[in-house]
């Protein structure tokens, strides 16, 4: 699960990050974050602590609530089918 749980996240904030046209560099500079580790996030290459789902969650002006019921719920429905 941990493996879906970090794709689906780094989906949905790469997804809200393009649906508001913010630059990967400036997302990171929002959410007070390097951009390097920015990438790996947005790659699934790093799962995020909750620090970090916070920041990027204010960044995106959405609730962190919000942002982790999208991904759960798209979690939910790719293991119903």
């Amino acid at each position: 699960m941990r493996v879906e749980w970090v794709s689906e996240s780094a989906w949905n904030t790469q997804a809200l990050r393009a649906e508001r046209g913010i630059a990967q560099e400036e997302m990171a500079a929002l959410a007070n974050i390097e951009r390097s580790h920015m990438g790996k996030i947005e790659r699934g290459e790093h799962m995020p602590t909750l620090a970090l789902i916070l920041k990027i969650a204010a960044a995106l002006d959405v609730s962190a609530a919000d942002l982790m019921a999208v991904t759960e719920s798209n979690l939910r429905s790719k293991t119903e089918n």
